[in-house]
């Protein structure tokens, strides 16, 4: 009986005892779907956040006052805090890199406002940045709508606003909101620009949820603390921005007055470092994930294993007639390895398929955009198919190819 044989052998048993291998088949999916789809959900995840940081800019930079705020990723150790960056302090630094690259500031004024307008309000989730003349352009934001802010508008803090879609949608759907007047943190703002709609993104809304302020503006709104200000610096070639990052924190330095043999009291971020961060996260999440499949697995593969030998048990007397007529004990062997390994193959792909679906339908809940193919997970549940059909079916089958053809014969 060669191979070929065996697989129809195994799908002729298969139908016969067909309520059986589908509860079998059901086990092994449930193993495959969980170790699929954790792993695909956490990919699918990892590639929106990665188009997030490159929709950000590749090649630019972020520098940000060092402290608290970096103690997850640093262990769990809480850094010396140091004062945030100042008004003043981001303006020096732009000044000093005026002519080596393009700078853009920004604040976060809040992040739960309501904007209202015509008796209508938003959902307290809307997000109010104030930014300078750069600031859209470096975040790669695109106007559907309306103008940018002019450079008296950014020099005299004028009450004008550009909007997210969302705001849109919500205060204005039938009309266009440039031109129209909203109130946000108690003040009448003329809305003279919309942003193109970007989608949910890992972190929300996106800039579908954003008011954008001239930073002039946003200093001047009351508030409890000082703002702390963002800088991000971009260049259009790719070539220097190691050279540039240089630049900045010596600029930095001397515009925070860091003494001599200080530690920097800023950080430096690139999208390259973030992603870095974010390769470190999604392993230790796959460890975690696939430790919790791989404890689903084993109970699939004891599952089989046992109903492989009830199986052995009923089929004692067809054993017994196989080798009166000439089969060998590695033909027995291989027959019942193979029906293993299809049954495992069946459910698997059933699972393999579940675990891609679900772990898609994950991500995307949590705002992941696009819906992700996970080619290698797909292979390597495949493999564990074949593997956890060989590991289960292996003794079963031994102890079929050990049976004596006499007392199978025998037995009722």
């Amino acid at each position: 009986m060669n191979q070929l044989e065996n697989i129809f052998e195994a799908l002729r048993s298969i139908k016969g005892n067909l309520l059986r291998t589908i509860l079998t088949a059901l086990i092994v999916s449930i193993g495959l779907f969980a170790l699929v789809g954790i792993l695909t959900g956490i990919d699918a995840m990892k590639n929106s956040l990665s188009e997030t940081f490159a929709s950000l800019g590749a090649n630019s930079f972020v520098i940000k006052a060092k402290g608290y705020t970096n103690r997850f990723r640093n262990g769990g150790r809480v850094e010396k805090q140091y004062p945030p960056v100042s008004f003043l302090q981001a303006k020096q630094f732009k000044a000093q890199m005026r002519g080596e690259a393009e700078v853009g500031l920004s604040a976060y004024i809040a992040g739960a406002v309501e904007v209202k307008a015509n008796g209508q309000k938003t959902n307290p989730n809307m997000q109010v940045v104030a930014g300078d003349e750069n600031y859209l352009r470096i975040q790669g934001y695109n106007l559907a709508q309306g103008r940018s802010f002019s450079q008296a508008e950014l020099g005299s803090g004028a009450n004008v606003l550009i909007v997210g879609d969302e705001i849109r949608q919500k205060l204005f759907p039938r009309q266009s909101p440039v031109g129209q007047y909203v109130t946000a943190l108690g003040r009448r703002l003329l809305v003279v620009g919309l942003l193109e709609k970007s989608g949910a993104t890992m972190g929300g809304g996106g800039a579908d949820r954003i008011a954008f302020l001239p930073l002039e503006t946003g200093n001047q709104l009351p508030r409890q603390r000082a703002l702390t200000y963002d800088i991000k610096t971009a260049t259009t070639r790719a070539e220097t921005l190691n050279y540039l990052m240089g630049q900045a924190t010596g600029a930095m330095r001397a515009v925070r007055h860091d003494r001599v043999g200080q530690e920097d009291s800023f950080e430096v971020e690139s999208s390259e470092s973030l992603a870095k961060d974010l390769d470190s996260l999604s392993g230790k999440m796959k460890i975690g994930g696939g430790l919790i499949a791989f404890i689903t697995l084993l109970g699939a593969s004891i599952a089989l294993m046992n109903i492989m030998l009830v199986s052995v048990t009923e089929r004692t007397r067809e054993i017994g007639i196989r080798k009166a007529m000439g089969a060998t004990s590695r033909q027995i062997k291989q027959q019942f390895l193979t029906e293993a390994i299809v049954i495992c193959l069946l459910g698997g792909a059933f699972g393999i398929l579940l675990g891609v679906a679900g772990g898609n339908g994950v991500a995307l809940l949590i705002g992941a955009g696009s819906f992700y193919v996970p080619w290698l997970w797909m292979l390597l549940g495949l493999v564990i198919c074949v593997t956890v059909g060989l590991a289960s079916g292996y003794y079963p089958a031994s102890k079929a190819a050990a049976l004596d053809p006499i007392e199978s014969l025998r037995y009722e």
